[in-house]
């Protein structure tokens, strides 16, 4: 079996060449025996009918789609969803670039792929290194997360000791995690323990 696959996930997408009906004119002319198209928008990554689709290729079928970001997030995640095709004897038909399957000229194709993954990988980190050197010679730079407001986690303790919110309430409330209120919580029971022992031995 050939399946095809066809994805879009903004309208921006569809400007840039990309649009559903442009990956499915070039998809009918490769030829295929069943096409899966889907569409959701970029507040999701979730891609059920491509979960289906990998849950159904056997032995001997080829997938078929028009550029690998059509399937992969990244060209590490084409990389490894080919390797896992190829090890599972099912070929990959990336148009732009060629089939890809166990014959010399696919494994050449996967190596490419790798070498960009590689690289993508490197330059991640590059990038990310720059902006931390950058951010550290500013004023004010703090490494990690930005202090949660005290203000905040006080009035979440005071909805918890003084209004009885339930601990999902104030979640609700707040946007605070739950470990954040307990951990605010514990360190309120904590001063108020110590203040009331400070006032006996003053007393």
């Amino acid at each position: 079996m050939k399946y095809a696959y066809a994805r879009v996930s903004t309208r921006k997408q569809s400007r840039e060449g990309n649009s559903l009906e442009e990956q499915v004119a070039k998809l009918r002319e490769a030829g295929f025996d069943e096409l899966v198209v889907e569409e959701f928008t970029g507040a999701t990554t979730k891609r059920p009918y491509f979960d289906d689709l990998m849950s159904r290729l056997q032995s001997g079928d080829t997938l078929i789609v028009t550029k690998l970001d059509r399937f992969a997030r990244s060209t590490a995640d084409g990389s490894a969803l080919v390797n896992d095709l190829l090890n599972r004897d099912v070929a990959v038909h990336i148009l732009n670039m060629g089939l890809i399957d166990n014959t010399p000229t696919g494994k050449l194709i996967v190596h490419i792929l790798l070498a960009f993954a590689e690289y993508e990988r490197d330059m991640i980190v590059e990038r990310t290194q720059a902006g931390k050197e950058i951010a550290r010679s500013k004023n004010g730079f703090r490494e990690g997360r930005p202090p949660i407001d005290q203000k905040l986690k006080d009035f979440a303790v005071d909805l918890i000791f003084n209004q009885h919110k339930s601990y999902n309430e104030v979640v609700e409330l707040t946007r605070l995690s739950r470990s954040t209120i307990t951990r605010a919580v514990r360190e309120a029971k904590a001063k108020k323990v110590l203040a009331e022992s400070s006032m006996r031995e003053v007393s």
